[in-house]
């Protein structure tokens, strides 16, 4: 069995980054429904992720999405941050609500939002040498609705150079993650609908470019851990954003469609050595009827539940049944490490870290909630409109 004070001690050691546009109203395309206390700015998104920091403690990071949270000074950005206890992590571009990217941004037939496009991304670099960010995050809707709407072939040419040169601006120490999702906003071919896809063009771009797995972006019954474990094997997998979906890209909280799933993830992680910095744990949310907060923490605690079970996986009788040709046996060995109720476990974690065992307690029992709604009236909130 693995040794309880390692488990522990990799528990501990975890780190999952928040997204700052997940403290604020987002919805469906229907609607947007508003709550009260909803961060105004950035300042306030960064206040609230630390909140969800000093209840779990291991939320250091939060993740910028440009230009929803654009500022003047980035580096007092940062130093607010650190402030808070808190650090800036990855940098989100958009290059998807602008009305020039109707027909694309980065793959789009004109050349000049193709530039349009390219120096946003360019721009998210500069931020990113502001604020000491490691990852600048690509996700693009770009794509065609119908057959013989555009060029297929020159798409991914026009996506390749595009990405060429943002990755030839990247500094020491930074990388580029290129994000995949199979449909929506295009429903005939999107650009960079899969792994491969993704894998391919950051192949040729070389070290410093990986992909990132979107659990939500994937078709139904797609074996997502197979993809983590071809990705890590290969040393392309640069980081999560965890989420769930019951039909497609919900954004719901993670482990909430299929806590299973999210185990047999977090297992490869283990296993294939990606429990690492190197391969960066970030949620990517859309909390449209729920409380922000608690949402987010309780996010947080699932990664951690599936996690500690994946660190349970017993690893001498699962190989042992797998070399015996045991079916049944290496099975159960899985299901065992799964069915551990190991919330007692991270409730010793918590304790032994100076934290409360219960943080969705804690936080509750902080007077936060009520503190946020008090104090911001008045202004714009932040999110989006439906």
């Amino acid at each position: 069995m693995p040794d309880q004070s390692a488990v522990k001690a990799a528990l501990a050691a975890q780190k999952i980054e928040t997204p700052s546009w997940a403290y604020g109203n987002s919805g469906t395309r229907f609607k947007v429904f508003a709550q009260q206390g909803v961060p105004r700015d950035p300042w306030e998104k960064l206040a609230d992720a630390a909140q969800v920091h000093a209840v779990t403690g291991v939320a250091p990071t939060v993740a910028l999405h440009i230009p929803w949270d654009k500022v003047e000074d980035y580096g007092r950005l940062a130093a607010f941050a650190r402030e808070q206890g808190v650090a800036l992590g990855a940098i989100n571009s958009n290059t998807f609500q602008d009305d020039d990217y109707k027909l694309g941004s980065i793959c789009h037939p004109d050349a000049a939002v193709r530039r349009k496009a390219v120096d946003h991304l360019l721009e998210c670099v500069d931020i990113m040498d502001a604020t000491g960010s490691r990852d600048l995050k690509l996700w693009f809707a770009d794509g065609t609705n119908y057959p013989g709407q555009d060029d297929l072939r020159a798409r991914q040419d026009r996506l390749a150079e595009g990405l060429a040169e943002v990755y030839a601006r990247l500094g020491n120490g930074q990388r580029m993650l290129l994000e995949y999702k199979f449909f929506e906003p295009a429903f005939y071919a999107t650009d960079v609908p899969d792994w491969g896809t993704a894998y391919a063009h950051c192949l040729k771009l070389g070290e410093k470019a990986q992909v990132v797995v979107d659990t939500g972006h994937h078709a139904p019954g797609t074996n997502i851990e197979f993809i983590v474990t071809t990705l890590l094997r290969e040393n392309k997998l640069g980081g999560f954003d965890f989420n769930s979906r019951f039909y497609a890209d919900d954004d719901l909280m993670v482990g909430a469609a299929d806590p299973f799933q999210l185990f047999r993830i977090m297992y490869e992680v283990v296993r294939g050595g990606g429990y690492t910095p190197q391969v960066a744990f970030m949620l990517d949310q859309c909390h449209n009827i729920e409380a922000k907060i608690p949402a987010i923490i309780r996010s947080v605690m699932n990664v951690q539940e599936a996690t500690a079970k994946a660190l349970l996986v017993d690893a001498e009788a699962l190989e042992a049944a797998q070399r015996a040709g045991d079916v049944l046996e290496a099975n159960a060995v899985l299901m065992d490490a799964y069915n551990t109720d190991v919330r007692p476990l991270l409730a010793e974690v918590r304790q032994e870290m100076g934290l409360d065992a219960d943080p969705i307690g804690a936080y509750h029992r902080s007077g936060w909630a009520e503190k946020i709604v008090e104090q911001r009236v008045g202004g714009q909130q932040a999110g989006w409109g439906a």
